[in-house]
């Protein structure tokens, strides 16, 4: 674990030993129920030094991913969602980009 995060990004509350990336190791950090409508200001105070492991190679903290968030409040997860997406595009940290044409769907 680098000495730069307070916790380990690939341990628990980070990607969970690699599983978890972006978005997923964000969401985890809310309560959809208690957490709305939530103010990035509180979001940023609480996680913002905390690391978001992109990718096997690149880690964030939640301050660099939010600093291109323009919404002062989320009224729920999807809201929360939306925003940080776009934030992540904008900043450079979403790291899946699929060509026209392709989908996600596996065929058996």
């Amino acid at each position: 674990m680098s000495n730069e995060w307070p916790h380990d990004p690939d341990g628990e509350e980070g990607s969970e030993g690699m599983r978890k990336y972006g978005m997923a190791v964000l969401a985890k950090k809310l309560d959809e129920d208690g957490d709305f409508p939530l103010k990035a200001a509180d979001f940023v105070e609480e996680h913002g030094d905390e690391p978001i492991r992109l990718n096997s190679k690149r880690v964030v903290s939640v301050a660099d991913i939010f600093e291109h968030v323009t919404e002062g409040e989320f009224e729920d997860i999807v809201t929360f969602h939306k925003a940080v997406g776009r934030a992540m595009r904008a900043g450079g940290f979403w790291e899946f980009h699929p060509k026209a044409g392709e989908s996600n769907i596996k065929h058996a």
